[in-house]
């Protein structure tokens, strides 16, 4: 017995919050760049989360250089 598979729709979105962007820039008369993107509230979330901690381990980077120099 086969079994088939169907593909899921390209309009129903895979997370019910999913947030989407698409875009369109264009630069002269000849040059037209597209995209798009998807994220989901987890992921901003991760994403403010990883960027934090960058920012903490910068600082500290950045501070142990000061007192280093002196």
């Amino acid at each position: 017995m086969a079994v088939v598979q169907e593909e899921p729709s390209i309009a129903v979105p895979s997370h019910p919050e999913e947030i989407k962007s698409i875009f369109e820039l264009r630069v002269g008369k000849h040059i037209t760049l597209q995209g798009s993107a998807r994220i989901t509230p987890a992921g901003v979330i991760s994403t403010g989360i990883a960027v934090a901690a960058m920012a903490l381990a910068l600082g500290y980077l950045a501070s142990s250089l000061r007192r280093r120099g002196r």
